[in-house]
């Protein structure tokens, strides 16, 4: 019985330090664990070619596992001071939605700082940020400060190119990506620049105002000319001078006037109407 007993205690020994010697990866859904073996004496170590995906799974305390996002991620660069084919600087922020394809590939070839929930990947720090960088500045050389500015087909057209060349890269180096967006945002000139198209916007407006008054006032000339005209026309026919002309347009007026029954007359020598202002 002792050695019975002996025997069990010294499996439940070998339970406990097999046990001791393990740690456990499990990666979150969406994610996949890259394991990095490194043994103290025996067996070979590297990069295991299957991930670990979601679940639990124990390995050797000398293991490593790294957590690797699956799911598409956001980068955001930023550019400042990029000159325009006219030699005006501009600003804007380009964003990148990226997926890693291949796990065990990333981490094997181009390293395992995948920059947290919100940082940048470093196989993008390291692989990729120079190359977008510098074909985002030769695309926009080819074009003015106002195009890239105010039209969209400018900026389409440099975003087409912008994202053609990051393929290229991509598929030169071999990085296990997948491109599903690339946006380079409004462009946006120096502060100088911006104040000087709104003084100019405002310059233009008032000259138009100018023009629109000056061509009411045309117009009204025109009219007034005309009207001169058909009355001299007409005084000229009838035979009637200045004088007459005016009493005539007097007598017109009150017609006009009493038609609404709004005058009285008093007959006489010089019969005129009263008006009746209060109905």
């Amino acid at each position: 019985m002792k050695k019975v007993a002996k025997i069990a205690v010294a499996a439940v020994i070998v339970s406990v330090a097999a046990l001791s010697a393990c740690s456990t990866v499990q990666p979150d859904a969406g994610h996949e664990a890259v394991l990095v073996r490194k043994p103290l004496i025996f067996g070979s170590g590297g990069v295991d070619e299957t991930p670990v995906k979601t679940g639990l799974k124990y390995v050797a305390f000398t293991t490593e596992g790294i957590d690797v996002n699956m799911q598409p991620r956001r980068v955001d660069v930023e550019f400042t001071d990029l000159m325009t084919s006219d030699g005006v600087p501009i600003d804007f922020h380009a964003v990148l939605t990226l997926q890693v394809t291949d796990s065990v590939k990333l981490v094997r070839d181009f390293g395992a700082d995948m920059g947290g929930a919100t940082g940048t990947p470093g196989f993008w720090t390291r692989n990729l940020d120079q190359p977008f960088r510098t074909a985002v500045r030769d695309a926009v050389k080819a074009h003015g400060m106002n195009e890239m500015a105010i039209q969209a087909t400018a900026a389409e057209q440099v975003d087409r190119v912008v994202t053609d060349h990051l393929l290229a890269i991509i598929k030169e180096t071999g990085v296990p990506v997948r491109v599903l967006d690339v946006s380079l945002g409004r462009a946006n000139p120096p502060d100088a620049i911006l104040h000087q198209r709104v003084e100019t916007a405002a310059q233009e407006q008032r000259i138009n105002t100018e023009k629109q008054k000056k061509l009411a006032e045309d117009q009204r000339k025109l009219a007034e000319e005309s009207r001169a005209a058909a009355d001299q026309a007409y005084n000229q026919k009838m035979g009637l001078n200045t004088e007459q002309y005016v009493a005539l347009q007097a007598i017109q007026m009150q017609r006009d006037v009493c038609a609404k029954g709004n005058c009285t007359f008093i007959y006489g020598a010089n019969a005129t109407p009263m008006l009746n202002l209060r109905q």
